[in-house]
């Protein structure tokens, strides 16, 4: 992993930020509801690194994709897809079946970076206003 090009580790890097900070928010919200117990804990942690791991490997895919020609391209961005998924798939099932980790806490944090993606705008516009 010693050759991740700069902006793989930039954007795992912001993807990994946000996670980080509205799992923060997950838990405490959790507390305040009065469900927190080490179980949603547990899967905020598992949710989360999935999240990022999933991101990670998006990105890794695309860096390798970018050197393959269009064909070869699509093919291995297809299958990474379709891998990504199903690993995420397993981290969702694993929740459903083990009483160590809380199933809504394991899968909300697997949307925070799509969350995180729809908010980069509106910080890349205030970079550009400075």
């Amino acid at each position: 992993m010693s050759n991740l090009a700069p902006t793989v580790k930039r954007e795992t890097m912001y993807i990994a930020g946000w996670v980080i900070s509205l799992s923060v928010v997950m838990q405490v919200v959790f507390a305040l509801l009065g469900f927190w117990d080490w179980t949603v804990l547990a899967g905020n942690a598992l949710g989360g690194c999935a999240a990022v791991g999933n991101f990670l490997l998006m990105g890794v895919t695309i860096q390798n994709a970018v050197m393959m020609e269009k064909k070869d391209a699509s093919t291995r961005m297809k299958a990474s897809q379709k891998l990504r998924m199903l690993m995420l798939l397993g981290v969702g099932l694993l929740a459903a079946l083990v009483d160590f980790l809380n199933l809504w806490a394991t899968l909300i944090p697997l949307f925070f970076p799509r969350f995180a993606i729809a908010l980069r705008p509106l910080f890349d516009k205030e970079k550009k206003e400075k």
